[in-house]
Order: C-alpha cells, then structure tokens, then sequence
C-alpha cells in the first residue's frame, strides 16, 4: 500500500463525517426485528416446563396447578415408569418404596396394601373388586412395583452395590408379577443412565454445599482481585517501568516457588501406599482430591511449570531490547489512561450488553426446543399393523384400531408437530445462534471503536490534554452510533459467519465420532482448523480496521485495507514490539491471578494459621480455589482490555504518525517525548510536548 501523506488539516479523530455501509446498517436492524419476531412466536409456543417437568403416557404435567395430574395437591410429583420397558408413565405423590405385585396386593388379607397399591395405578382405576386379570389386562394398573428414588422429578429403581453384589431395596431377586422370580441385573441395564446422572446430582450437590458455605469467602477473593487489578492499573500510570519489570521477576518468582512446591509434594509421597499408581491406571474420579495423593500428579505439574518457566525465560532475553520500547508504549497508555479514567468503567457496558444479549439467546432457545405439541402413537405388546403410528387420544378408543389391535393403546410418545413453523424449527433455531454471534461481536465492536476513538483524540493532541475534547470517551460513543453503525454491523457480521460455521463443523464432528470413515475426519480436522486460524484473523484484521474507523470516518472495508496495510509496512514492529506489549500484559494477569490463586489455595485447604479456623470444611475444595481463578482472571482481563486497546490505537497511531511526520517545523511529530528518545526522533524547531 502507499502510505500516508501529510495532511496540514488533520488533528485527530475527523469531527466532520458522514454515515458508512448504510446497507449493513439497515440490514441488521430488519434483522433485530425478526429476531424480536422469533422471540414473541417462541415465547407465544413455547413452555419451558416440558424440559423441568416429567410428563404422564398422556403427556400431561405431573404436579403442576391447574393441569389434570394435580388434583389440589401441591407436593412434588414424580413420573413413575410402570415397566422395565419404560412404556407407561404415571404421575405419582412418592415413589415407590417396596417389592409388591398386584396378584400379592390383591390377594393380601390388609386392605391397606391394596390402596398403596393404587396410587400407581391410572387415575381413573377405582374398583378394587376387579378382577387381577383384568385389571392387567386393561393395563389399569403395573403388574409389579420396585422400591425407587426420586432423581430429576422421576422414579428409578434404588440400585446399590453391596460388597460387590447388585441389589435393589436389599434384594437380589424379584417377583416380576407374572410368577418369575427375576434377578435385578435385569434392571440395570434400563437404569444404567440413570445411575450415571445420579452419581452427577450427588457430585453436583457436594459441590453447591461448598458453594453454600464458602460464597462469601469468594467474594472477598474476588474483591481482592479486582483491587489487586485497579492498584496494579494505577502504578502503571505512575511507575510503568518499575511495575513491568517486578511484574515480569514476580512471575517468575511465583513459577519459581509452583515448581519448589510441587517437588516437595513429589518427595513427600515417596514411599507411600498407593502413591505410585499412574493416572492411566485410576481413572477418572469425581473425588479430585484422589490424584493429589499420586506422585505422577505432582510430577507432571512441575514439569508443566518448568517448560512454562523456561519459555519465559527465554523470551525475556530474546526480547529484552523490544521490551524497553514496549515499556514507552505502556506508559503513553498509562497516561491516556489517566486522562481518560471512565474508560476503565467502560467494559462494564459492554459487558451489560452481552448479559443482555447472551439471555434473549438462552431463553429464546428454551422457548423454541420446548414449542412443540405432544405426539401420541399406537403402542400393542402383540403384532399389529398400526404399530407406532400417530394417533389421537380422544378418537382412538372408537377407531379401527381397537378392533384390529384389542391390546394397543394411544400413549404420549414425545413432543413434535407436523405444521410448517414446527418443521422450520431448525431454521429458527440457527437463525437464534446466528443473531447471537452477530449482536455479540456488534456490542464488543461498539466497545472497541469507542475506546479507539477516545484514545486517538489522546495521542493526536499536540498540547496534552488541553488539546483533547472535553469528553473524548461519550464523543467516541456518540461518534460510532451515529455515522458508523453499520461498518461495525459488517465487521461483526463476517465474524459471525465464520463463528456459525465452526459451531456447524463442530457439531459434524459430534456425529461423526461413531463412523469409521478416517478421510470425512481428516477432512473436518483440516476444515475446522482452517477456519479456527481465519477467526483469529479477522478478529485481528476488525480490531485494527475499527481503530480506523474511529480515526478516519472510512467504511469498513476501506479501513480493512488501509490498517492491513500500514501494519504490512510495518511488520517487524508489528511482530514483535506489538506482541511484546501483549505478552507483558499476559504477564500481568498471570502474576495477579497466580497470587490471588495461591492464597485461595492456603486459604481454603487451612494452610495459613492465622485464619485456620476461619476457613469452611468443604467436600472438594478445589470448587472455591478454581471459582476464585476463573474470576480474578476475568476481572483483571476486563482490566487489562482496556490497556490493550489502548496501546493498539496508540500503536497505530505511532506507526500513522511516522508516516505523515518528519519533525520538521512543518511536520511535527505527535509521540511523547520517551517514544522520540528511544527511536532517536526529534521535532526540530519546537519543543517537546
């Protein structure tokens, strides 16, 4: 590309500018309003209780007022699964809790076993007088019942194992109503995923009581990262060179003492009973305490963190002379920063945004997954003709069906439709994915652009600050809504394409991992990969094209071009001084999250004696360490976010300023005066500003 020329008039961000890529821009709103279309007909369909609730064979709600199934009872219903084929449902108060069949309850001199046998019978089953027969004939009532327990609403059968044997309410066999003793192995099989689920509740369960009782001491962590993040941003301001050198012998300081702990650890368990087992050999435990007593664990730990620390190590020293001017950079950042402090509070903004977006999406999707109408097919134990086709509960005991087929009956079979909406359900449901990651990339475009233009007023000041606007960070907002909508709409738009595609070519890699077909895989690999790298890409290309826009006022493609092109000219800045930047700030989260992750660590397993009484007894206490984590690693990169961004606005306005400028009394440079100094520039004539 050319580079640019001087232009006398320019003094920063362009005032005077007219609307771009209008045509994007009328194209996401006619989106935004079928979006809120499909919302209003999702919510109109749709009912979230089919996916909480369980249902009856007539696909009615259990438990719930004002619904057949809840009979002015208000305790919590359960779906009952009248037979190890799972092919009738009842709504039931409680679960069974005994081995009973109906022959036995019939036949039993206790009336009072009869009636609890009832409750698991249809609702309309009133005459105890009945014949057996012909009660399990009309299936009116199950020809036996199994103790169970409540998981997820629905009964299962209590399955537990005793010294290795199977056992169902401490028996090992059962009466399966018909005059079989069967062995509960045969119930298994039919509950084998249903024990799987249950062992997540338990898990699940342990791990919101230490949520429960360790809530607030997260807070507190969280709290202390968020002021460890804003005392961090503040030296910066103050004593960027000093910070980022301590920041960079910290890090390697907190590595240093990770790898002294876990070669402790290692040489602790030497000698211990069953510390020598490998990971391969345990498995896969939910108790993750477990591997913290194997010396492979702590092995492979400190081999992670010496690889990391040599990394590091490395690159400092690679890099050391880039780092001096990468150091210039920050504080020019530091100084934007300071003249510009609501920048900080900005990402807070967006951040509302993407909640608001990420739960129009969420509840959207409940509603359109549970907008279909029931469907009810022909279930018979015999042959028959008409066998699993749709049928209609109300017409079915007066169709041919009955007389072809005495045993069928019409059941509840699963949620569905034949109209057209229900068949363009899919449709509507990847149109709800695409409107996400468009209006998503949109908000953090917004958000990008503003900063952008904020701290382009900064550096493009003469005089600083008299020369920046009063409110450089609203006028960039109100800057970017106005004229440039709709290049953000485009900029965010093809990354959403992209982002679709990986979402379609991740889910093709879900149902291909049952197939054998070696070259469909290969070539979803190569594919996802392909378009992994081209997300970075633009992701990268939109963050500089929306630097130009706040800037220059260009559409989007032209700004696209125009940065593509200055950072081409540039490249062996970009490469390195560019990353340079981004590698200390990386070092500056890691050094917060680490030091806030190791007193958790203390912390929680009662390390620290101070406050060792202080600290909860928790089931794993890697849930709270972990929480604490995850969080101060959010908060100090919404910090870091806005440092970032600055330092890239700031960057390309350096390399624009090295372009358009010579320091001549004519051409004056716009970098601070380390900046000049460093790369031995001058402003001849003037003095520094």
């Amino acid at each position: 590309g050319t580079p640019q020329k001087y232009d006398p008039t320019f003094k920063g961000p362009i005032y005077d500018r007219g609307c771009t890529d209008i045509v994007c821009c009328v194209l996401l709103v006619v989106a935004i309003v079928g979006y809120v279309v499909v919302g209003i007909v999702a919510w109109t369909h749709g009912d979230p209780r089919k996916v909480i609730y369980p249902t009856d064979s007539r696909g009615q709600f259990c438990g719930q007022q004002g619904t057949p199934n809840d009979s002015g009872l208000r305790r919590r219903r359960h779906a009952q699964r009248r037979r190890v084929l799972l092919s009738h449902q009842i709504c039931v108060s409680n679960c069974p809790d005994r081995y009973l069949t109906y022959l036995s309850a019939y036949g039993s001199r206790a009336p009072s076993e009869l009636e609890y046998y009832r409750q698991f019978c249809v609702p309309e089953f009133t005459n105890l007088q009945k014949a057996p027969i012909e009660v399990l004939k009309d299936k009116e009532c199950p020809a036996m019942i199994i103790p169970s327990t409540p998981l997820a609403r629905r009964c299962f059968p209590a399955i537990r194992a005793k010294k290795g044997v199977i056992m169902v309410g401490n028996e090992t066999t059962y009466d399966d109503g018909h005059g079989r003793r069967r062995n509960v192995t045969d119930l298994l099989e039919g509950a084998k995923k249903a024990n799987v689920v249950l062992e997540t509740r338990q898990l699940a369960m342990k791990i919101f009581e230490d949520y429960t009782v360790s809530w607030y001491w997260i807070i507190i962590g969280l709290v202390i990262a968020m002021v460890a993040s804003l005392i961090f941003i503040v030296l910066l301001r103050f004593l960027a060179g000093i910070m980022v050198w301590v920041m960079i012998v910290m890090v390697i300081l907190v590595l240093g003492y990770g790898i002294f702990h876990c070669y402790m650890e290692y040489a602790k368990l030497k000698g211990e009973a069953g510390s020598d087992v490998s990971l391969k050999d345990l498995g896969f435990q939910t108790d993750l305490r477990v591997y913290l007593h194997l010396r492979q664990t702590w092995l492979a730990f400190m081999i992670i963190l010496c690889v990391v620390e040599v990394v590091i190590v490395l690159l400092l020293i690679f890099l050391r002379k880039r780092i001096l001017i990468a150091i210039a950079l920050i504080k020019e950042a530091s100084r934007a920063i300071g003249h510009i402090m609501m920048s900080l509070l900005f990402p807070l903004c967006t951040f509302f945004l993407l909640c608001l977006c990420i739960a129009y999406w969420a509840s959207t999707a409940v509603f359109l997954s549970t907008s279909n109408e029931a469907v009810y097919k022909v279930f018979n134990e015999t042959a028959c003709q008409f066998s699993g086709q749709t049928c209609d509960p109300e017409t079915f005991s007066t169709s041919n069906v009955t007389k072809l087929c005495p045993d069928a009956q019409c059941l509840f079979a699963f949620y569905g439709g034949e109209t057209a909406y229900h068949k363009y359900l899919i449709v509507l449901q990847f149109f709800n994915i695409f409107m996400f990651f468009w209006l998503a990339n949109f908000v953090i475009a917004l958000g990008q652009v503003t900063l952008a233009g904020a701290f382009a007023s900064y550096y493009w000041a003469f005089k600083k600050p008299d020369d920046m606007p009063a409110f450089p960070l609203f006028s960039a907002f109100s800057r970017a809504l106005r004229y440039h909508t709709g290049s953000l709409a485009f900029g965010s738009l093809i990354l959403a394409i992209v982002q679709v595609i990986r979402v379609v070519l991740e889910y093709l890699d879900h149902r291909l991992k049952a197939a054998d077909n070696k070259l469909a895989k290969f070539l979803l690999s190569c594919l996802k990969c392909c378009f992994w790298c081209l997300e970075k890409f633009i992701k990268f290309l939109n963050r500089n094209a929306y630097i130009m826009i706040a800037v220059y006022g260009t559409n989007f493609c032209t700004s696209a071009r125009n940065a593509f092109f200055l950072l081409m000219r540039n490249i062996i800045r970009v490469a390195v001084l560019d990353k340079v930047t981004d590698f200390l700030f990386f070092l500056g989260k890691l050094l917060i999250v680490g030091s806030v992750g190791i007193l958790a660590f203390f912390f929680f397993t009662q390390r620290i004696k101070l406050v060792q009484d202080t600290a909860p007894s928790l089931n794993y206490y890697w849930v709270p360490i972990l929480t604490v984590i995850v969080g101060s690693y959010l908060i100090a990169h919404g910090f870091f976010s806005v440092y970032g961004m600055c330092v890239d606005t700031l960057f390309l306005c350096f390399l624009e300023d090295l372009e358009r400028n010579d320091g001549s009394a004519e051409k004056p440079y716009f970098m601070s005066p380390d900046l000049k100094k460093l790369l031995k520039k001058t402003n001849k004539g003037q003095p520094d500003a």
